[in-house]
């Protein structure tokens, strides 16, 4: 039985802490999280596929958990968040891997798929298609108007985005007050009550917030998706570092977008996975043209769909450590 392990990587430019299962020989699968989470939003399918033989690596992306806080929002653009992971890479033998990422950390994987293949034996996403990592711009054309209005909703449920752009301080302010309750309200499971409905992030200027009083209610934790232990790790990860950081992915859409013009057309020759999450209406990609791009963009892409909300890995973790599992071994990639 192999057991999930700390680690660390230093090099001039950055640290990053990472999680590891798995023998150390074993074929390599990276996985990297989004916002505002941590290395442990993988543990699931780190046990799992640790034990069935693989070598599983899952960083602490930049500004979260142990690795390297900065003070500058130009520090958590798409280029350096890349520089980071060929330093991991590297640093592990440079075989090549299987790359899967969620919310942030999928744009960070389609990155790395475009400037970096010779990493990528395959990559597989959860929830976010091909397009963030190069700017939200790419994404307003395909907003789904039958939900979204154009004369109502101009940006659809990507308005949360320019709250950060128009609003940082208050944002930050708002989840700095009290990380728990953050993390309380946000890890829940899907709700197909809400389907065809526009998602809470569509009326976020609106309300002038989040929250639209400047504060987070006290939810009760959904313990389908995280434990209480699991909510306190998180959430003191957040008090410690503040939300800066995690909430600063978001400010560098113009230069994500010019260091993506190169490969913004760009076909992905490699083996790739990913999979729906049925009640995710943020990223809603099973009837929206959301995930268009991406299809055009992956001649060889397996699509499937998990009856998950947005935090697929933690809510349905058998059903999507199966699907991993199932499409590497399909396709061959090791």
């Amino acid at each position: 039985m192999y057991l999930i392990t700390d680690h660390t990587l230093k090099t001039e430019r950055h640290s990053t802490a990472y999680l590891g299962c798995g023998p150390v020989d074993g074929h390599q699968i990276f996985l990297l999280h989004g916002w505002p989470e941590l290395s442990l939003s993988w543990r699931h399918q780190l046990h799992t596929l640790g034990n069935l033989g693989y070598r599983v690596i899952a960083p602490d992306m930049r500004g979260y958990g142990k690795s390297s806080v900065y003070t500058e929002h130009s520090a958590y653009r798409m280029s350096e968040c890349l520089q980071d992971m060929i330093e991991l890479w590297e640093s592990l033998d440079a075989k090549k891997s299987v790359w899967i990422g969620h919310d942030w950390g999928s744009a960070v994987v389609w990155t790395l798929a475009k400037h970096e293949p010779q990493m990528a034996a395959a990559i597989g996403n959860l929830c976010v298609p091909l397009g963030m990592e190069g700017g939200l711009d790419n994404w307003l054309p395909l907003i789904d108007r039958t939900v979204y209005p154009e004369s109502a909703f101009p940006v659809g449920q990507w308005d949360y985005q320019l709250f950060y752009e128009e609003n940082f301080e208050k944002a930050q302010q708002e989840m700095d007050d009290d990380p728990y309750k953050v993390i309380k309200m946000l890890f829940r499971k899907g709700d197909p009550s809400e389907d065809g409905k526009p998602a809470f992030t569509a009326f976020i200027r609106k309300s002038g917030g989040w929250t639209g009083n400047g504060s987070f209610p006290d939810e009760p934790l959904d313990t389908d998706v995280i434990t209480e232990q699991e909510a306190r790790v998180y959430s003191s990860s957040l008090e410690r570092n503040g939300f800066f950081g995690p909430c600063s992915w978001y400010m560098n859409h113009k230069e994500n977008a010019e260091f993506d013009s190169k490969y913004h057309n760009h076909t992905l020759q490699m083996p790739t996975l990913f999979l729906h999450a049925k009640y995710d209406f943020v990223c809603e990609t099973s009837r929206s043209k959301l995930a268009d791009s991406m299809r055009k963009a992956c001649p060889k892409l397996t699509e499937e769909t998990i009856e998950s909300g947005h935090w697929m890995a933690q809510e349905q973790p058998v059903n999507v450590t199966a699907a991993i599992n199932r499409w590497i071994i399909k396709q061959s990639i090791f």
